[in-house]
């Protein structure tokens, strides 16, 4: 299995009361097929017989259902501790999952939560980029003069801007969109070498409401995607349009979990 980058987006689970429901909807949208883990809670979940992600059992009620996003980093220990040095805050502390690896949950400034993994025997994704995988994640903030240093300094993410008319996926306007792309550090950065994003949460939505990963997921035809997802009971947050990149829409699964599907431009008719 291939290595990931240090900082590069490697992993993507989901966190569900239901995991059979889980299994009939995602199962049903992307045609993913399921392994157990060995008696665990939680499955993962494969596109071609390769791993694409992984849907768990929450242990508690009150754990919001959201799909959550892992960087990988070769030395776990130093990151939790440079999170803590650049105003992040360690939701658990580093364990280890089995063989595979050893993860953590972090959040940044902003509150948005998101996962650390340090790779042993699983590095991650085995397949991204096609239909039925991961393809893209940005965070939604409202804090951008706190969260865009903070992961510069702990990932070494380099930015590029993108002040420019588009559509804010936050409040479903045609708008000047807030966004940064961020790129590894050791590339040049700009579109063809990032690995996520920054955008704001703006005003139209309530005070309330926390801070986020949205994660995407690439697929054959946007508008199908979203017509299925709501066959299978979940519902079109974001109807389908177009972006510099494809055709996108944000869809929640039938418990709630919001995420987004991609066409790539090369898959537009």
């Amino acid at each position: 299995m291939a290595a990931f980058a240090h900082s590069a987006p490697c992993w993507a689970d989901v966190q569900l009361s239901d995991l059979e429901a889980g299994k009939r909807f995602y199962g049903g949208l992307f045609g993913w097929t399921f392994r157990a883990g060995d008696g665990m809670p939680f499955a993962d979940a494969l596109s071609g017989g390769r791993l694409v992600a992984a849907l768990a059992a929450k242990k508690d009620g009150r754990m919001p259902t959201a799909w959550g996003v892992y960087f990988s980093t070769g030395d776990i220990r130093a990151t939790v501790a440079s999170i803590r040095e650049h105003g992040g805050q360690i939701i658990t502390d580093p364990v280890r999952a089995g063989r595979a690896g050893i993860v953590a949950e972090a959040a940044d400034p902003g509150g948005a939560v998101f996962g650390l993994w340090q790779p042993e025997e699983r590095a991650g994704f085995e397949k991204q980029n096609d239909p039925g995988s991961f393809c893209w994640t940005e965070v939604y903030t409202r804090q951008p003069d706190r969260v865009d240093p903070f992961y510069e300094k702990v990932f070494g993410f380099r930015g590029t801007d993108l002040d420019e008319a588009g559509h804010d996926v936050s409040d479903d306007t045609e708008a000047l969109v807030d966004f940064r792309m961020w790129s590894p550090e050791g590339v040049e950065p700009g579109p063809d070498t990032a690995v996520g994003g920054r955008s704001v949460i703006t005003d139209a939505f309530p005070a309330e409401m926390p801070s986020y990963f949205l994660i995407y997921f690439a697929v054959a035809d946007c508008d199908a995607a979203a017509e299925l997802a709501v066959q299978l009971g979940g519902r079109v947050a974001q109807p389908p349009f177009d972006i510099p990149y494809g055709r996108m829409a944000v869809l929640h699964d039938d418990q709630g979990a919001a995420f987004a599907v991609l066409q790539p431009s090369e898959l537009l008719p």
